[in-house]
């Protein structure tokens, strides 16, 4: 097991640490009362009961086998679901029609797949292990009443099976639910739908762990969703059945009648331990067993529960578990509050901790269906949910709807007693554990038993800045990201930013629309979430995968401090710059250590002057370049291409292969010593394009470089400049002195030529391997002749085309993404003079100019941002400091739309007015229905017999 630099602990007892088993990593749902996991949570630890108690007219549709004389008894409660008819069905890639016809099961089973991934911190597109799906869905009653309803759709339905299409079976047939998660999430495990009635989800979640351990899968999604339509129909109470007569449940009360069925879902995403802990998730408990059985026949009735059955599941997860039983401190019961139901569970219970413990009521025990009502196929999961969260927040939450306990269950004699108050879940000798029960009617049995999450420590490097990633498939999905994540940062002081970035950066799909934010806090993070975007860092990426051109700047973009922060915390950045001081520090004329001008802080104006000498500010530039390229290539950012302003060009033939670091560093501080030792000279940069100064230069003066269309350099003699300065302005042309203590790439360098070439023909060159774009000639150079002596004396004195070798690197590929790797941002600002039009490109520089706010970090993470927003695609992975934690976030803001075909009687009469002959208008009777369902038997019977012959 791989665990880097993270380490975890857990209680007393160091043996029971949790290095097998399955953790819970990721978790979602829909609930009564509660649109998501964070909102049921809050309900449960409140004591909030979320079952609706509507009146008889509010029904949207009457019980046509009731008899009058039971209309009295009618109870008109449900646990209900918000916004089942909505749906996003763009985000899933369906089609209007596709949407519509699709049983609301499915679609909130996949939405909520998708949310428990992101959850958990994970892209399944990114994962690099496969993921399985088991899930369970009730019948479908979307298309009994909504769409059966229309007589000309039951006929296409029907005619749809001879024919063989299959549009309305894959939307509504619950063999599709899982693979249909499968196929829109790109997922490569097991995909399994699974059905065994209430127990459904809680025996999804313990095959997925069978599928787990036995390496079929290395993480899966489990589950389940129950949505019965329509959602506001009551039921009739009938005394001694399994319904409750007042909407009310009452599990474990003296009081107790029956339950209330209700509308839910639950998924989470299982893993096994060690991988969760060495990847750094977020873990709601471990699951230490699991076991399914079922009654067998030895009982009153199908339906019937078996105390027997109960115990013998309840034992087998237990002993899987290999612990005590006496080490349990909470019972998540099936708790359906019936009559029969709950002594029997009770029962169950006793009997299979008997084995191990004589101990009395000292472990709680409660039932999520007080709060939801019976959940039917979605309970399990829900109830284990309930349960992970009272583990990681080690609490016992309240047991609502519980005065006395039912007369037939001996609480006293038993291990169990019902927690009524939320309280600390204490520790004792053990790790917090629990059990979860689940009993499908049919006799399918389900217990699983969980432990605490381990705690888990984390190294505490980080950045003085963040990086936060947000991506959508439409802007205004966009906007509402940037502002649940502002919302979250608001209410939310404990998770560490480092954490919530990383989670963003790795555990997210990239989509097409895209923001990054780089901030330096939380109030920082918050502030740029809600403001205006910075240029780049907001808009459409046209490619995943642009190519990169380095670009790196000449002398002059240099500053005192440049790179300091990315020094003391950037190890590749350190490492290189460390190289390249120790090659100069050997050489027997330059005693100078060039890192106390990049690690610069105290702002003396003394380093500032010395790093404005030419043979110190070639040596410093080119240290930064190489080991910001460096830096960036360790992150995933490799150049396609490279353009060198002067100097730079010595940055780029090491990246390309043409001069070893240790020469190049040699090479560029003999330069900057022949150039400083030339006649001093000036340089002028003229408001004007290279046409309209060759026209107005004297003989004396030389064009230096042509930075973009109307920024051209010239370079000579400080008084002929002087003089040209006040020609210019007589022209109304601007100008600017440039602070340099020579005429740079002019005549006045002429004698530095030859002493440069005849120490590069003495040193081993190779021929560039990544294209480079040569502003000495202005287009794209032989790789042979950018290595020769010769090209590097013509470009000491020749002008710099740093304009054209931009545009020319620019037409070569439209998907090409310009970096400044360097000090300043000069050249990202001159290039985007140059391309404009159909030469437009992303240009970001990766350090601010010298005074600007904001540390080198923040600078270069937003730098990152701007290539990422652009397309590209960083490793991620490198880029991470330490070992960082996957933390749940806010999941992505679904723009849901109304997908949903009307029953054709929207609502009967109410439940007094109805008769037992009575049919609803519009609406398929159970008559109609059965004899719909009969034909289709009938027709795939045919079919089947058809192949049979064949």
């Amino acid at each position: 097991m791989n665990t880097g630099n993270l380490h975890f602990e857990n209680l007393a007892d160091s043996d029971d640490v949790p290095t097998e088993g399955i953790a819970i990593v990721g978790m979602s749902g829909r609930f009564p009362g509660a649109k998501n996991v964070d909102a049921f949570w809050a309900n449960i630890k409140n004591g909030v009961e979320s079952i609706t108690h509507f009146s008889p007219d509010e029904l949207e549709i009457t019980d046509p086998s009731a008899s009058e004389e039971d209309a009295g008894k009618y109870v008109c409660a449900k646990g209900m679901l918000d916004d089942i008819d909505m749906f996003d069905a763009r985000f899933f890639g369906y089609l209007p029609r596709e949407a519509e016809v699709m049983d609301p099961q499915h679609r909130i089973f996949l939405e909520i797949c998708w949310e428990a991934m992101e959850n958990a911190g994970y892209d399944a597109k990114r994962y690099p292990g496969s993921v399985g799906v088991y899930g369970g869905c009730y019948m479908d009653t979307y298309i009994l009443w909504n769409l059966c309803s229309d007589e000309s759709f039951r006929e296409r339905l029907v005619e749809s099976i001879q024919v063989g299409s299959l549009q309305t079976e894959l939307g509504n047939d619950k063999d599709y639910l899982a693979t249909r998660v499968a196929y829109k999430l790109g997922l490569r495990g097991p995909a399994m739908t699974l059905q065994t009635a209430c127990s459904t989800s809680l025996v999804a979640i313990a095959t997925a762990c069978q599928s787990i351990e036995a390496y079929q899968c290395d993480m899966a999604l489990a589950g389940g969703v129950t949505i019965i339509l329509p959602q506001k129909k009551g039921y009739f109470y009938k005394e001694g059945g399994m319904l409750s007569p007042d909407g009310h449940c009452r599990t474990f009360d003296e009081n107790a009648a029956g339950t209330v069925f209700s509308h839910g879902a639950a998924v989470v995403l299982l893993k096994r331990v060690e991988d969760a802990i060495a990847d750094g998730d977020t873990i709601y408990g471990v699951i230490r067993g699991y076991a399914t059985n079922n009654d067998g026949g030895d009982k009153v009735s199908y339906t019937a529960p078996s105390v027997e059955g109960q115990a013998e599941v309840i034992s087998l997860a237990l002993g899987m578990a290999d612990i005590d039983a006496r080490s349990i401190g909470y019972v998540e019961a099936h708790g359906t509050a019936t009559p029969l139901g709950d002594p029997i569970e009770v029962a169950g219970l006793t009997t299979a901790y008997r084995t191990m413990t004589n101990d009395n009521q000292y472990c709680a025990i409660g039932s999520v269906k007080a709060n939801l009502g019976h959940l039917d196929v979605a309970s399990g999961a829900i109830g284990l949910i309930k349960t992970s969260l009272a583990l990681k927040d080690k609490i016992l939450p309240p047991m609502i709807n519980f005065k006395k306990p039912n007369p037939k269950i001996d609480f006293e004699s038993s291990p169990f007693f019902v927690n009524t108050e939320l309280k600390t879940w204490d520790e004792t000798e053990w790790p917090r554990r629990a059990g979860v029960s689940s009993f499908g009617v049919g006799g399918t049995n389900a217990h699983v038993v969980v432990e605490e999450p381990p705690r888990v420590v984390h190294d505490d490097q980080k950045r003085d800045a963040e990086l936060f990633l947000l991506s959508a498939r439409s802007k205004d999905a966009l906007a509402a990201q940037a502002e649940q994540l502002a919302a979250f940062l608001e209410n939310d002081a404990d998770t560490p930013l480092a954490d919530i970035a990383h989670t963003l950066r790795v555990g997210r799909r990239e989509f097409e629309h895209r923001r990054a934010v780089s901030a330096k806090d939380r109030d920082d993070a918050i502030t740029k979430l809600r403001g205006v975007t910075a240029p780049g860092l907001s808009g459409v990426a046209v490619t995943n995968s642009p190519q990169y051109v380095f670009i790196f700047p000449g002398q002059g973009a240099q500053y005192p401090g440049m790179g300091a922060d990315l020094y003391a915390t950037e190890p590749v950045f350190r490492e290189t710059i460390d190289k390249v001081s120790a090659v100069l520090l050997e050489l027997p004329d330059f005693s100078i250590d060039i890192r106390k001008y990049i690690q610069w802080t105290d702002h003396e104006t003394a380093l500032a002057d010395e790093l404005a000498q030419t043979k110190i500010a070639q040596p410093a530039i080119f240290a930064v370049e190489i080991a910001l390229a460096r830096l960036l290539q360790h992150w995933g950012i490799a150049p396609s291409a490279m353009i060198g302003h002067s100097v730079g060009e010595f940055s780029a033939a090491v990246l390309a292969g043409v001069f070893s670091l240790e020469d190049a560093t040699r090479l560029v501080a003999a330069r900057g010593r022949l150039m400083q030792a030339m006649p001093k000279g000036q340089m002028l940069a003229v408001m004007a394009t290279r046409a309209e100064v060759e026209a107005l230069l004297p003989k004396a003066l030389s064009i230096a470089a042509v930075n973009a269309p109307g920024a051209t350099v010239v370079s000579g003699p400080e008084s002929d400049i002087n003089s040209f300065v006040a020609a210019l302005e007589d022209k109304d042309i601007g100008t600017k002195a440039l602070k340099t203590s020579h005429a740079f790439h002019s005549t006045m360098m002429a004698d530095a030529r030859a002493p440069l070439e005849a120490l590069i023909a003495d040193l081993p060159r190779g021929t560039a391997s990544i294209d480079i774009y040569s502003t000495e000639r202005g287009a794209q150079i032989d790789g042979a002749a950018f290595s020769e002596p010769s090209y590097w004396g013509e470009q000491l004195m020749n002008p710099v085309l740093f304009a054209d070798a931009v545009m020319a690197a620019a037409e070569a590929n439209q998907h090409r993404v310009f970096i400044e790797v360097g000090p300043g941002q000069t050249l990202s600002a001159l290039s985007k003079q140059s391309l404009t039009g159909e030469l437009k490109r992303p240009i970001t520089p990766v350090l601010g100019p010298v005074n600007a706010s904001g540390s080198d970090v923040e600078n270069i993470l937003a730098g990152l941002g701007r290539i990422w927003v652009a397309g590209g695609t960083p490793d991620w992975a490198a880029f991470t400091l330490g070992q960082r934690r996957r933390v749940p976030l806010p999941t992505y803001p679904f723009e849901r739309k109304r997908y949903w075909v009307d029953p054709k009687q929207n609502r009967a009469a109410s439940a007094s007015d109805v008769k037992a002959e009575e049919k609803p208008v519009g609406s398929a009777n159970p008559t109609e229905v059965e004899e719909l369902i009969q034909r289709q038997l009938g027709l795939i019977s045919t079919q089947l017999n058809l192949l049979k012959q064949h």
